[in-house]
């Protein structure tokens, strides 16, 4: 109940974002989104284990930077030990449903940045679509992540972070950091932000399938039609998940990632031959 009732309320506020078009509600809701994420962020720089922080996101670039190539092609498959099977369950459960996801979010994604990035040059999409979100997304993690871990190694949680569940550890480490009250306030903050992450997902995405359904008019953003396309995917979500919760919309995603890989790697030539046409003067 409580995850339909965080639907419809997410969905309700992604189909008024959408209607108020990209340079009101989208936009506002992106930089009061990237506000909190840099409040948040400045939070633990300032009163997180700063130092081991640091060292932390440089020791990661540097791993990330050696294990990738082998990370990338490594199946692990359950074998005779504990660990093989740990290893094979993590992949299936993060890289692999991960690697999915990210595939069936292309279409309206890309779509999405390829409207928000008209006029830019190739390096500039490069550099603001890919690396500094990955950039941002390491220091997230190194920042809190490492505060986290400082506070386990130093036996100030005593196991609190640890033993609590992964959706509750942030909220379990700004416990131990801040008094009770400042600890709910940044909480409140933190819900926040999740949600707004949540709701400019959903507002591009059907502000993108709203474009495509009116024949690429940009300009057609009709109440009726957004609010159709928002109980659509309301609609869809909710059944999924009162059949089978978040384990059906993995399996969902992974099904319908699969037959888009193939369009990816045509969509992949097709650049490649479009940028070398342009090299050579012929487009």
């Amino acid at each position: 109940m409580a995850q339909l009732l965080g639907l419809i309320l997410i969905v309700g506020a992604s189909c008024l974002s959408a209607m108020s078009g990209l340079q009101r509600g989208i936009k506002w809701l992106s930089n009061i989104n990237m506000g909190l994420s840099v409040f948040l962020i400045a939070f633990f720089i300032l009163f997180g284990a700063t130092f081991f922080a640091f060292k932390t996101f440089f020791y990661a670039i540097w791993d990330y930077l050696l294990a990738l190539p082998a990370m990338s092609t490594t199946v692990w498959q359950s074998g005779a030990t504990e660990t093989d099977a740990a290893l094979q369950n993590w992949q299936g459960a993060w890289s692999v449903f991960y690697w999915a996801w990210w595939i069936a979010f292309a279409p309206f994604v890309g779509l999405f940045l390829a409207r928000v990035s008209k006029g830019r040059t190739i390096r500039e999409y490069v550099i603001g679509a890919m690396i500094i979100p990955a950039l941002v997304c390491l220091v997230w993690f190194a920042f809190v992540g490492a505060t986290a871990i400082d506070l386990e190694l130093t036996g100030i949680a005593k196991g609190a972070i640890v033993n609590a569940d992964i959706s509750a550890q942030l909220f379990a480490t700004i416990n131990l950091i801040l008094s009770p009250e400042l600890a709910v306030a940044l909480s409140l903050i933190i819900v926040i932000l999740l949600m707004t992450f949540l709701v400019t997902s959903a507002d591009s995405g059907i502000l993108i399938i709203n474009t495509l359904a009116s024949g690429g008019n940009q300009e057609q953003r009709s109440p009726k039609h957004v609010m159709i396309w928002g109980v659509i995917f309301s609609t869809l979500i909710g059944v999924l998940l009162a059949a089978g919760g978040m384990d059906a919309l993995r399996s969902v995603m992974i099904i319908g990632a699969l037959p888009f890989s193939i369009v990816m790697a045509l969509m992949a030539v097709s650049l490649f031959k479009t940028l070398l046409g342009k090299e050579e003067g012929k487009v």
